[in-house]
């Protein structure tokens, strides 16, 4: 199964960027894995939030496919520790070929359209970051779950 990580636009800090990276690079020697930007919405800024979600909602469903496993990173998600996070990822993995995508959305979130298409959402903590540093916080924990399947020594518990 192929893990993809969609983030709407680039991520706007050079630091993040650098440790996206790290673990992006880390990750490919456990799983199939890419991070895929998709495209700011045109003329955002001068858009309502409503439809600016609604137009990134759009985006995304059309480059969905109708097999693809959609995971929400949302703030109202499931809260996972990270062993749970690695069990859940087991369990997904072993689904065969379909592909895995979770998604952070814009700044305002999610439209309800994507809400209506996602088959789980997951919380990274109770607080609340910027969808630019969610970025970097999943990568770490995807790496986290992979070493904790292996049973390597990067997780202490």
């Amino acid at each position: 199964m192929k893990v993809e990580l969609w983030l709407i636009g680039k991520t706007a800090f050079p630091y993040l960027e650098e440790g996206m990276a790290v673990y992006e690079k880390r990750l490919s020697h456990y799983l199939p894995f890419a991070s895929v930007v998709l495209p700011d919405v045109k003329n955002a800024g001068s858009l309502a939030n409503e439809l600016l979600k609604q137009k990134e909602g759009e985006l995304v469903i059309s480059r969905l496919k109708k097999e693809d496993l959609l995971v929400l990173l949302d703030e109202r998600g499931k809260q996972l520790t990270s062993v749970e996070f690695s069990n859940f990822m087991e369990q997904k993995l072993q689904l065969g070929s379909r592909r895995l995508v979770f998604l952070v959305g814009g700044a305002w979130g999610f439209s309800e359209a994507i809400y209506q298409r996602a088959d789980q959402k997951l919380s990274i903590s109770k607080m609340t970051f910027s969808h630019q540093m969610v970025r970097l916080f999943f990568l770490e924990q995807l790496y986290r779950a992979m070493t904790i399947l292996r049973g390597e020594s990067y997780h202490n518990e």
